[in-house]
């Protein structure tokens, strides 16, 4: 902090802003400056001072949060000499704080717990907290909150305590977790009904089975495990104890996931879950449905913890079906959000036994499918007061796009056809109220697409009846109808007489506001699907395309409508595509022409965007196909339509979102003509890079990876590009440059490097030639250690298709020039490159990114293993080898163990399972 320690006194004042200036801007500047002070060297003293004064609340809760953040981000800052001392002090406060309020006992709790991990000359910590605080009833509850944040904290993010720490502390953890049970026991034997202290036993005892420490044989005779049961079966239970006893339950089962190997408490948990059921129509009779819900959750742990047991051995043991029973009695319920909790057992029970494939197997669980279904069908109905369409985006539209992914995948256990015609027959021979018409439709939609559209009688005859609806029936019905008919495309396809009916159908909902969306990509789905025979009606989607603002549209519908368009558009014979492609995007071309005509004359800007998307998807779906030596139809379309996108970009250059969507635009217009789009490359480079050098938006990097993907294999055109290129790079490396440039731009470093890697794709000799090279390779030596998931993957795959470059003989006349250049590309930078590789892994990257760095490593290895193996050898020697509490990080044995997987690697994915496992030491 600048001018040194600050008093407690504005230490206070600033706590006071924090919590109580009636100016926001007061706030938020108390906020900065504690942030900084929690940053600071000074924070852990004044924290000190702070909890020994007790002066208010507000004060030690600050005090606590800070204590516990130095903890966990700045250990490193103490001398191993104060951290008995910091133990000693943090004891003493909790001690004394107990009763000031529970959310500073957490704070500190979390704190002893963090340091407890952190401190590897505190041995035995359970063992001491536990002798120490036993027998002071008064300092049980907090005595608990260590206890149950300390396995919490174990896999915690925030602490990188490194793989041999943590396994020598859940070592310790399992030797003294019968101690912990033992004395929750007795704590809750003591307190005998105290509601909170047995909240607080069952919160513990749910995170030490998480963590999965305890001996489950020890448990399956546990006293505590009764108890649980017990307030889970009676009436009275609040619902905060009911609660924290159902979470104990679904942490328990959830610790036995290994049936086999946990036998005697798998067959309690079984026996006692099965014991609820009369507990649940009791909760559903007082319509208490946060007990229902929580019933409901320990339910859907039992069949997820025994699935494996069920598919094996159904109906025998631990296989008892009666778990199944017990969901579909959930799924009963008439509250939706109860059978939601159970969808992903569904759903993993379906694709266990899609795997299995045994048609014994299908026909036992068929009938528990079919009942969910039905279950699903009448969950779906909207009130039967509802007016309008359904409703997509709020908490019920949700439910029922889940609905319809379940019903997906779980169809094949019934039958999509059999299902199909069971859902049709019900309306046709029925008369129901037209709620339940709606839900039918829905699920009929949602498997529509499974069902086999070959000769088949039913399908035709549901798509003929739906285009009867008459216009009278509930809007909501007419509009599923018309998701269904969208979703039955395939019919439609093979039948092509039903088309003219269907394409009327759909028009008419197009010219209703509430209809027009669906009707839209209804329209779009049958164009996709039936190119050829809609070729015909191209004039028709013209016409709608000429005329599209006047259809109640949303912006998506809008532009599904031209993409629909576009696809049939390709399919018409090559001479009419010029003039159709020319119609089709004159609409738009004229209102971009009337923006501009606005701008210069009364100077006020307007939005190009909806008709920069509308040309966008245009053209990216307008792909005929065209042989060689032929014009491609749309190329003269296209260089009549580049002066008008040109001027929108220079008059929204500085507008980041606007420029994005005019490089959208251009990249799809370059790639649907490919090499005929050659005259606009001059102008369009030029304006790019003058563009670029004022206003840096990193779409214009992207825009350059097309044209060189486009034109880099061409002789004529390579010198522009890498003068492109070099022009580019020169404001790039000026904004990667400042402080956290690369955190702060991660789609620059995603751009710039997707466009150097098309260059060494397509032209590696002229760019490993060039003087931009070097400053570009030391950009992605910097940008390795970049967590965000893009950035991280192009710099990574940019490194390797370089390397990779030198390796590939693919007898082209310059492999001899690419493997030296190569060569002296890794002599300059490849003992960095690893180093800061094995850093970037081990400090700075989600283990995600893995398998793009053992890419990378492979190639390098590859290209030059008796090289490698010394870098190697020297990156490992640089990392630390001890944490700041005095815990052992990497052993010498893990180093050299390290060293000989990777460079005795036969495959790629050897590599990547060994810096996986190193990196687990560092984490």
């Amino acid at each position: 902090m600048e001018g040194g320690k600050p008093s407690l006194v504005l230490v206070y004042q600033a706590v006071q802003a924090l919590y109580h200036d009636p100016d926001p801007a007061g706030k938020e500047r108390a906020s900065v400056w504690l942030g900084e002070l929690q940053r600071s060297m000074y924070a852990w003293e004044i924290s000190d001072q702070l909890l020994q004064l007790k002066q208010d609340v507000e004060s030690c809760y600050f005090a606590a949060q800070t204590m516990k953040v130095k903890i966990q981000s700045s250990f490193y800052e103490l001398p191993p000499e104060t951290h008995n001392a910091l133990r000693d002090s943090l004891l003493s406060h909790i001690q004394n704080l107990k009763d000031l309020s529970p959310i500073i006992v957490t704070q500190l709790a979390l704190a002893i717990a963090d340091l407890a991990l952190q401190m590897a000359s505190w041995k035995g910590c359970v063992h001491t907290l536990i002798e120490k605080y036993n027998n002071d009833i008064s300092s049980m509850p907090f005595l608990i909150e260590i206890l149950t944040v300390l396995p919490e904290e174990v896999h915690s993010r925030s602490l990188r305590i490194g793989a041999n720490r943590r396994t020598e502390i859940i070592e310790d953890l399992a030797f003294y977790s019968s101690t912990v049970v033992t004395l929750l026991t007795s704590c809750v034997e003591k307190t005998g009904s105290d509601e909170k202290m047995f909240i607080k036993v069952f919160r513990c005892l749910g995170s030490w089975f998480n963590l999965g420490v305890l001996d489950s044989n020890f448990m399956a005779s546990n006293q505590l495990l009764m108890v649980l049961f017990q307030v889970l079966q009676r009436d009275e239970t609040s619902t905060n104890l009911h609660e924290a006893a159902s979470d104990c339950v679904c942490s328990a089962l959830y610790a036995i996931e290994n049936v086999d190997t946990n036998m005697a408490l798998a067959l309690q948990l079984f026996q006692g879950v099965l014991t609820l059921e009369t507990a649940y129509h009791m909760a559903v009779a007082r319509e208490d449905l946060d007990k229902v819900l929580n019933y409901c959750r320990i339910f859907t742990e039992l069949c997820e913890t025994f699935l494996e047991t069920t598919v094996r051995s159904p109906g025998q043991g631990m296989g008892d079906l009666r778990m199944l029973e017990l969901l579909l009695i959930c799924a009963g319920h008439p509250q939706y959000e109860v059978v939601e909790i159970s969808f992903n057992f569904w759903y993993r029970l379906g694709e266990h036994l899609y795997k299995i494939n045994n048609a014994a197997l299908h026909t036992i669980f068929r009938p528990y499918i079919q009942r969910l279904l039905h279950c699903l069908a009448r969950h779906c109905q909207l009130d039967p007061d509802h007016e309008g369409i359904p409703e997509d985006t709020d908490d019920f539209g949700e439910f029922r796009m889940r609905v319809s992914d379940l019903v997906k995948d779980v169809i094949f256990l019934v039958g999509s056809m059999e299902c199909f015609s069971q859902l049709y027959s019900t309306l046709k021979e029925g008369n129901p109220p037209w709620e339940v018409t709606e839900a039918v439709l829905f699920i009929m939609a949602s498997i529509a697409k499974s069902v086999d559209p070959e000769n088949n009688p039913t399908l035709s005859e549901v798509l003929q009846q739906v285009v009867l609806l008459p216009e009278t029936v509930h809007m909501a019905v007419r509009y599923t109808s018309i998701e269904l008919v969208g979703e039955m495309s395939e019919v439609v396809d093979r039948n092509p007489r039903f088309l003219d009916p269907v394409l009327n159908y759909l028009m008419k909902g197009l010219r209703e506001k509430p209809l027009a969306s669906a009707a839209a990509k209804a329209i779009h789905n049958i164009c996709s699907v039936c190119r050829d025979h809609m070729a015909q009606h191209f004039q028709g989607l013209l016409d709608i395309a000429r005329s599209l603002d006047s259809f109640a549209l949303s912006t998506e519908a809008a532009v599904g409508l031209l993409k629909g368009t576009a696809l049939v558009l390709a399919r018409l014979p090559l001479e009419k595509i010029a003039e159709c492609l020319s119609d089709l995007c004159a609409v738009q071309v004229l209102a971009l022409k009337k923006l501009l005509a606005e701008e210069s004359t009364n100077g006020k800007s307007a939005d190009p965007t909806v008709w920069l998307d509308r040309l966008a998807v245009i053209f990216r779906h307008t792909n005929p196909i065209v042989e060689n030596g032929q014009t491609h139809p749309c190329q003269k379309v296209i260089q009549e339509i580049w002066p008008v996108l040109s001027e929108t970009l220079n008059t929204h250059q500085s507008d980041n979102r606007i420029v994005e969507r005019c490089c959208r635009c251009l990249r799809f217009a370059v790639r649907c003509v490919g090499k005929g789009s050659a005259s606009l490359l001059q102008p369009l480079v030029t304006q790019m890079v003058s563009v670029y050098q004022v206003y840096p938006h990193s779409c214009f990097l992207y825009l350059g990876s097309i044209l060189v993907d486009e034109y880099g294999m061409e002789e004529g055109c390579r010198q522009g590009l890498l003068d492109m290129l070099q022009a580019l790079c020169m404001p790039t490396f000026q904004l990667l440059e400042q402080p956290n440039g690369l955190r702060n731009h991660p789609d620059t470093v995603d751009d710039l490097f997707r466009l150097a890697t098309r260059f060494v794709q397509r032209s590696p000799v002229t760019l490993l030639s060039s003087s931009i090279i070097i400053h570009i390779i030391q950009c992605a030596i910097a940008a390795t250690s970049l967590d965000h998931r893009d950035a991280n993957c192009s710099v990574m795959k940019f490194v390797r298709d370089l390397v990779h470059t030198g390796l590939a003989n693919d007898h082209e006349d310059d492999f001899e020039v690419r493997k030296q250049l190569i060569r002296q590309a890794m002599e300059q930078h490849g003992q960095q490159l690893i180093t800061q590789l094995m850093h970037s892994c081990c400090f700075c990257l989600p283990p995600y990114t893995l398998p793009d760095v053992a890419e990378v490593m492979w190639e390098i290895m590859l290209f030059d293993r008796p090289t490698f193996c010394r870098w190697l050898e020297n990156a490992l020697k640089g990392l630390p080898k001890e944490t700041s509490g005095g815990a052992v990080t990497v052993t010498h044995k893990q180093l050299t163990d390290f060293h000989k997987q990777v460079t005795s690697a036969e495959e790629c994915k050897q590599v990547c399972w060994a810096i996986r496992e190193f990196t687990r030491l560092f984490r």
